[in-house]
């Protein structure tokens, strides 16, 4: 399986080291022709205004866009959740617009707020994962279209919407594969 990973900044290396990992093929995705010959991709964390804004200055965001509509099996993480959001707290720029969900940015504090927890995601394994959390995201709203995945302290960070599927945290900074596996399995 090819599975591209969205390549303006962020934790594209860790992603592509993981899905290597897992015996697949890591296609960085900078241009629209890197669409071509994918079956998967993941957007990254990074700063979501800064890959919104590349994404409209390659001229990747509409065909992205398309893509995605028409199946293509997507994981945000962290950023890549902020993109994909039809709604954004406290602001008005949108990016991809796909996921009936709707974000609040940094919602878990500044860098120093950053942290790390343990939880148990039932859809992806019978045992708890590792979850870094970096200046994250999370949903405050979902449509009833949505499956919510898992809560920390009763906030969604991770959910799932047919071929898209969203998280908080990072799973591409720690060993565990689970969640990359059940992403390249059931989406």
């Amino acid at each position: 399986m090819k599975v591209g990973v969205l390549s303006f900044q962020g934790g594209v290396i860790e992603h592509l080291n993981q899905v290597k990992e897992l015996g697949h093929i890591g296609v960085q995705v900078k241009k629209e022709k890197d669409l071509n010959d994918i079956d998967a991709i993941i957007l990254p964390g990074g700063e979501s205004t800064t890959i919104g804004k590349l994404l409209k200055i390659t001229e990747l965001i509409q065909p992205l866009k398309e893509k995605i509509k028409s199946g293509l099996p997507t994981w945000g993480t962290c950023a890549g959740m902020i993109l994909l959001a039809k709604e954004i707290e406290d602001q008005e720029i949108k990016h991809l617009q796909l996921m009936d969900i709707k974000v609040r940015r940094n919602a878990f504090g500044t860098q120093i707020d950053s942290f790390k927890t343990q939880k148990l995601i039932e859809d992806v394994s019978k045992e708890q994962m590792e979850l870094v959390f970096i200046r994250a995201p999370y949903i405050t709203e979902v449509k009833e279209n949505v499956k919510i995945l898992c809560e920390v302290d009763n906030k969604i960070v991770a959910a799932r919407q047919d071929n898209i599927i969203v998280t908080s945290f990072h799973p591409e900074l720690t060993n565990d594969l689970r969640f990359l596996d059940y992403f390249l399995k059931n989406v």
